[in-house]
């Protein structure tokens, strides 16, 4: 039994215009802006069926969850929580950035690098605030699932907690802290299996389509921004059939969802394009590169699908009949299969995520205009890829979700020798209208 749960950022504050640091500081209200995103929010949330909306007590994501939860026609619960407050920042909070990058440069550079082992030295007490905010994200999860199982709820709160929340229901390590990107307004979906300590599944990353922003902005205009995209449906996803190497193309819904999603990129500028070379990914790339004809789609062998071997080309019952304790172990503990006379996750990482490595080399050039380029490949194949960037292992394989059609935005901001930001995983919206991912199911 599935338990939804929707995260939100607060609207835009008076503290984000004025690039002053908030952390449990209640002083920052929302701009009109903000008002106004909180509304589109509530404009889309107002469609589900919600158990409860749980916010933070600080006035900026409070206002916020207020402006949702009155667009609701039958209003749900809303339960205010202090677990949901932002990270405690003690000694920057009220600064400006500049200020604070300015007089403490070797703790501020800690903070950006490894905040896991940043402190604030309080008093007699070393405070660290992403470790602490880890931990009570651990403790929200663990008051609030055993509650909804089986229901949606929303929880409005802030950039900082919305990352730990979201971090420690996948297993992302605190290390990652600023790996995810958080807009004002942006939505996100987790997926809870079951209760705390069971399967999550992150549906989507930083949704901002229903804000008008097709993309979420970068921070720097300099390194590379890469797209990586799942190509089109074909019939054997929809009927649950195992494809890995064999080449199976398009099917017509596969070709409208390329379609959709080249219309969804039609107005962002590409310098380049990368495939899969099999027929699903590439024709899924020359559809988008439709709107961008100066643009070369370059093929990358590493990028085919997971080999399945023998699996390949049979019905999921079909496997559940000859290998069923394989099957259960691939759904369970896909890090320890070696597929009959195919693959293991391991190979499939190590090839992937070395493609991905050289394409980052190739095109991360941090003293140059960044650069925005496709990347189009496969289900299990943009896992990895996407599991190795958050920090996470092949154990981790069930907990990203890859729709037929799905965008991501990866970000180089530095470089290829920087950090990347997963500005956003898995947007849907542009083949929906919606903010659930509804394409047929993913690698079985």
């Amino acid at each position: 039994m599935t338990t939804k749960v929707v995260i939100v950022r607060h609207g835009q504050s008076s503290y984000n215009v004025e690039h002053i640091i908030q952390g449990r500081c209640d002083k920052s209200v929302l701009t009109d802006k903000g008002r106004a995103d909180a509304e589109k929010v509530g404009g889309v949330l107002r469609q589900l069926e919600v158990a409860t909306l749980y916010c933070s007590p600080l006035q900026r994501a409070k206002t916020t969850a207020e402006v949702i939860h009155n667009c609701f026609e039958v209003a749900p619960p809303l339960e205010v929580s202090d677990l949901l407050k932002e990270v405690d920042l003690p000694l920057w909070e009220e600064m400006k950035k500049d200020d604070v990058v300015r007089q403490f440069p070797e703790d501020y550079q800690t903070w950006k690098t490894r905040p896991d082992e940043f402190y604030m030295q309080v008093g007699d007490t070393k405070h660290y605030p992403v470790l602490s905010l880890y931990e009570q994200a651990q403790t929200f999860w663990k008051t609030v699932i055993a509650k909804h199982a089986g229901e949606t709820i929303v929880i409005v709160a802030h950039n900082g907690i919305n990352r730990c929340l979201i971090s420690s229901a996948i297993g992302v390590p605190p290390a990652r802290y600023h790996s995810i990107q958080q807009s004002n307004c942006c939505i996100n979906v987790l997926n809870f299996k079951g209760g705390w300590g069971e399967a999550v599944e992150l549906e989507s990353l930083n949704q901002t389509s229903h804000l008008g922003s097709v993309l979420p902005p970068p921070r720097k205009n300099k390194g590379v921004r890469l797209l990586l995209i799942r190509h089109g449906e074909t019939d054997w996803n929809k009927e649950s059939r195992f494809q890995g190497k064999i080449d199976i193309p398009l099917n017509k819904t596969g070709r409208e969802q390329g379609q959709k999603a080249a219309t969804f990129l039609k107005e962002t500028p590409l310098d380049f394009a990368i495939s899969s070379p099999m027929l699903r990914p590439k024709e899924t790339a020359e559809i988008i590169l439709s709107y961008h004809s100066g643009v070369k789609l370059e093929i990358k062998e590493k990028l085919l699908e997971i080999s399945h071997g023998k699996w390949e080309g049979k019905l999921k019952p079909e496997v559940q009949t000859e290998y069923p304790e394989l099957l259960k172990q691939w759904q369970e503990t896909p890090e320890l299969v070696q597929m009959p006379e195919g693959e293991n996750l391991q190979q499939v990482w190590d090839r992937a995520v070395e493609c991905w490595q050289e394409i980052v080399a190739e095109q991360g050039d941090a003293s140059e205009e960044m650069k925005t380029g496709i990347v189009v490949a496969h289900d299990a194949i943009n896992k990895v890829i996407l599991c190795a960037l958050l920090g996470l292992s092949p154990s981790n394989f069930w907990n990203v979700k890859q729709g037929n059609g799905a965008v991501s935005v990866i970000d180089y901001s530095d470089g290829k020798d920087g950090a990347p930001v997963l500005q956003a995983i898995n947007i849907t919206s542009h083949l929906t209208g919606g903010i659930f991912d509804q394409t047929a199911a993913g690698a079985l």
